[in-house]
């Protein structure tokens, strides 16, 4: 084992180099020190929180290779082409390689050609893998999605088992170190344990992302929102998520008729299909992908502007990690998630779809139900999903999430809620929630009258409220803490204590007026960002960035990359404020490395020079 400790400079030098950026973000400075002082290392950050500089940066300080455990294909490639495309020497193993190829790239780690060596958890079961490994160098490896090893995650997958049992066979071990961007106490408590980490340090940065408005939409008509809302931000790219290859199909057959260019992504398209579309979306041809779950953990887009939940995931994990997509450039994104009632019935059934039995399936129910509380809440969503992860909060509210840019009014609610809390506590708190609004309701159905709840005194004291209107009042009792579901397929309401003193009047409750029953879908843009968010057009020139842009595609189209790998948005913007007219200027903007320059900052500096830092229309040097 390597002895030689490195300092936080050395790794910020290295940073400005390849990255060009003077600094470390928050929560990667420690980590970087960790594994650089050779502790075992479990990082958890947001999506587009850059986890991989964790790893990659002391991989280009320590001796011999860093191997990174990686669950995709496409995440490998994203990776490595991101790598060299900086001058740093990486490379992928996967089953997109021919044996003679694969012998290569062994070969090549073994005479120290290279840094990073990516392979899918899969290969560390084969015997002649772990032989060609024992005989390299390896100072450290990095597991990415580490989460995928605890079958509490939503992701789990069994090859992940095997990174412990492949480490403690190497001669020497190397440095473990893990990441992912969700995990709950319960999957961390497993990454720890069956990852085998020892003494390891533990950093969990801020999930909550500030360039992210998180909003939860109830009562929309979805399929028109959607349609609204892409066509008036065609020029962005966005991703919409749907829940069944069925709505998937459907709403990528609307978009393009409507002009909107969209591709599609799920298990029942070829894997040639699936692969164009892809490639497609990552290169800016099509702007908008509509796709199920199966689409995503290996894109690396950074300039994804909006995610679109047209169904409500089945857990917060999923949510989070998927939601996550948008704003990876740290550029304001906007995150939506279109609820109705019956998304809980499509996750119940493909719940029960699967075949896994006994305490997974209990969990998957309770996991679905702390997803509906979250969509029925009234309170910060930014806190609720803290607070779902465990991660303590400055109790400040985000601002920008829907439920902080609620303008409703507070209205008392507590004979409402005394109501239903009777009900609920003469029904013996034995049934769900829509027999308490069916009673409610004054229904006349057959297991209504078969129980005797007809008798009761508050059968029909909603008589004038829909079943489904009683229905959201009780599961957004259940977000606030009043009421408690019971975890299974049919879940019972009960009373929380908290609802006693509702009953005996010693607690008013006030909550936000009921939504109205019309949605406004087009008023997205202007609700997609707050005051904070707004950008002065003093400052960022609209013109400029475009152009900018412009040559980036031509550059990118030229070495065969998505564009994204070139500069993302957020280096082209700082450009089109500062507008560099030398070499000097253009290595300050943040993402110009020293390499990424030389390789490709001429074409943007000329049109700078060209121009003398005044935006100039007609200019078509590169285009």
């Amino acid at each position: 084992m390597n002895t030689e400790i490195y300092t936080i400079e050395q790794a910020q030098e290295v940073l400005q180099k390849y990255y060009g950026y003077p600094d470390f973000r928050e929560g990667q400075k420690k980590i970087v020190e960790s594994l650089l002082q050779g502790e075992d290392t479990l990082g958890i950050m947001p999506t587009g929180g850059g986890k991989s500089i964790c790893y990659q940066i002391p991989a280009l300080l320590l001796p011999g290779l860093t191997l990174v455990v990686s669950p995709l294909i496409s995440l490998m490639k994203d990776q490595v082409d991101a790598l060299t495309t900086m001058g740093i020497s990486a490379a992928y193993i996967n089953s997109t390689l021919s044996g003679k190829e694969v012998n290569d790239r062994i070969r090549a780690a073994g005479r120290g050609e290279l840094k990073l060596l990516y392979v899918a958890p899969e290969r560390l079961e084969l015997d002649w893998f772990q032989n060609e490994m024992a005989d390299l160098s390896i100072s450290c490896v990095a597991v990415d999605e580490a989460h995928c090893v605890s079958q509490w995650g939503h992701d789990f997958r069994t090859s992940y088992l095997s990174v412990a049992p492949f480490v403690s066979s190497l001669p020497h071990r190397p440095i473990l170190a893990a990441f992912t961007a969700t995990a709950t106490l319960e999957v961390m408590d497993d990454m720890l344990r069956l990852l085998r980490l020892k003494d390891p340090a533990v950093f969990v940065t801020g999930l909550g992302r500030d360039n992210l408005a998180m909003s939860v939409l109830r009562g929309e008509n979805k399929r028109e929102y959607v349609m609204n809302y892409t066509a008036a931000h065609s020029a962005e790219p966005g991703i919409i998520y749907a829940a069944t290859r069925k709505e998937v199909d459907d709403l990528y057959e609307r978009l393009r008729q409507a002009g909107i260019q969209a591709g599609r992504y799920h298990a029942g398209l070829s894997d040639q299909e699936r692969a164009d579309n892809q490639e497609a979306f990552l290169y800016d041809d099509i702007r908008v992908m509509v796709a199920t779950n199966a689409f995503g953990m290996g894109i690396d887009k950074s300039n994804v502007r909006y995610v679109i939940h047209y169904n409500m995931p089945k857990n917060m994990e999923a949510y989070v990690q998927e939601a996550g997509r948008a704003g990876r450039d740290g550029e304001p994104s906007e995150c939506i998630l279109l609820f109705s009632a019956q998304d809980i019935m499509t996750q119940k059934f493909l719940i029960e779809q699967n075949p896994q039995e006994g305490d997974r399936k209990r969990n998957d129910y309770r996991k679905l139900q702390q997803m509906i509380e979250y969509c029925y809440s009234n309170r910060c969503l930014r806190f609720a999903m803290l607070e779902y992860f465990g991660e303590e909060h400055d109790q400040k509210p985000c601002g920008i999430c829907s439920s902080c840019r609620d303008e409703r009014e507070l209205t008392d609610m507590t004979r409402d809620a005394q109501v239903i809390f009777s009900c609920i506590y003469r029904m013996r708190e034995r049934f769900g929630v829509s027999m308490v609004a069916s009673v409610l309701k004054g229904s006349q159905n057959k297991k209504v009258l078969q129980y005797g709840f007809d008798s009761l005194p508050t059968y029909g004291m909603m008589r004038t409220r829909t079943e489904k209107e009683i229905s959201e009042l009780i599961n957004t009792f259940v977000a606030d803490g009043y009421l408690s579901l019971s975890e299974g397929q049919y879940p019972v309401v009960r009373l929380q204590p908290v609802a006693a003193d509702v009953l005996k009047g010693n607690h008013q409750v006030m909550m936000r007026a009921p939504l109205p029953s019309a949605s406004t879908a087009t008023s997205g843009s202007s609700r997609r960002r707050g005051p904070s968010y707004d950008t002065s057009p003093s400052a960022v020139n609209e013109t400029v960035f475009e152009q900018l842009r412009l040559i980036r595609r031509d550059l990118a189209e030229r070495e065969r990359v998505p564009s994204y790998i070139i500069f993302n948005d957020a280096t082209l913007r700082e450009m089109s404020v500062v507008c560099p007219q030398s070499e000097a200027a253009m290595l300050k903007i943040k993402g110009v490395g020293e390499l990424k320059y030389k390789k490709y900052g001429q074409p943007f500096l000329d049109f700078f020079q060209n121009q003398g830092g005044v935006p100039d229309n007609d200019n078509d040097d590169y285009f």
